[in-house]
């Protein structure tokens, strides 16, 4: 394995803001801010070794990770996780790419690949990479009336047994100024993973930019309705995709590492300023969200939280008993 010292994270700018410095002495007070989140590896360079338990027999194994951007995370270890995860469904979000890329890392390993890219330059985008060959493929958002918003979002996978959905979720932006933006992409996502969900059951993952709860992120008091992913809006609006409304007969979905870890504080993603890293400042906002009634299927749902330094994102993975086919 080469050496970490040429996979030096670097700073760049991120979607979520952290709580503004402040002058003041703060207060003595018990709060859930001041609650420390359970110890996570504070690396800030991918480790030189990297290799994880077998996967458990019989069971298929999805990772989903923010690259936060392909060209940046290939020259910090993009490929030696890659390569140590070795996952057979491997889902891709803010890629940042402007063209199909050939990288020997991923077609080599994955004969299936879909690509949905962002008409902005550098910009979002997403991928899934495959060892298994879909059905159908899609990359809409049905009934969202902006085509270029949605474009390096969203892409569907279709299996005999089940959807794949792999989202990067708009994000409400600085100040909340494209709150509304995110709104109206839940709206139409809720009916869009509903629909399906009345076909075949759904596993939806990637970043999905909300943190459901306050434990969810290491700030929560001072983050609420004034930094994006964590307002009153957003959180409620995932509460009811897993919580559908009373009167309808809608199907429940499962937030699957939270019910695996139910108080555990971990995150996903760890801005690289403000050393947020060192301090266990993070978000969880990568995830996978099961139809209920295939959760039983799921026999190991994880944070690969040493997996940082190639992205300011740490890796999810989820190890899903496929009983033979997809």
């Amino acid at each position: 394995m080469a050496s970490s010292s040429k996979r030096k994270a670097s700073c760049s700018d991120s979607d979520i803001e952290e709580p503004k410095k402040t002058t003041k002495r703060p207060k003595k007070v018990a709060s859930a801010d001041a609650i420390p989140a359970n110890t996570q590896p504070t690396n800030k360079v991918l480790p030189i070794h990297i290799s994880f338990p077998p996967r458990t027999s019989g069971t298929l194994r999805l990772a989903t990770w923010n690259i936060c951007g392909l060209a940046a995370s290939q020259k910090k270890g993009f490929k030696y996780y890659v390569e140590a995860e070795d996952a057979d469904i491997l889902v891709l979000t803010e890629t940042k790419v402007n063209n199909e890329p050939v990288d020997p890392t991923i077609t080599s390993r994955y004969p299936y690949r879909y690509w949905s890219i962002s008409e902005k330059k550098t910009y979002s985008g997403i991928a899934i990479l495959s060892k298994h060959k879909p059905l159908d493929v899609t990359m809409t958002l049905p009934g969202h009336p902006n085509t270029s918003l949605v474009k390096g979002r969203i892409i569907t996978l279709e299996f005999e047994t089940c959807y794949l959905i792999g989202t990067y979720v708009v994000n409400a932006g600085t100040g909340l100024k494209t709150l509304d933006a995110k709104n109206e992409w839940n709206r139409h996502f809720e009916a869009y993973i509903r629909d399906l969900d009345k076909k075949k059951p759904v596993i939806w993952t990637g970043d999905l930019n909300v943190a459901p709860t306050e434990i969810d992120l290491a700030n929560p008091k001072t983050n609420w309705n004034k930094s994006p992913g964590y307002t009153e809006a957003e959180t409620t609006a995932f509460k009811n995709i897993l919580n559908p409304r009373e009167g309808t007969d809608a199907g429940h979905f499962v937030d699957v590492w939270r019910q695996l870890h139910p108080e555990d504080r971990h995150y996903t993603y760890f801005s690289y300023r403000f050393n947020c890293r060192e301090k266990g400042i993070g978000w969880r906002l990568d995830m996978f969200v099961l139809s209920q009634r295939i959760v039983e299927k799921v026999k190991m749902c994880e944070i690969r939280s040493e997996i940082y330094g190639a992205s300011d994102h740490c890796p999810v993975v989820m190890e899903y008993d496929f009983g033979g086919s997809l």
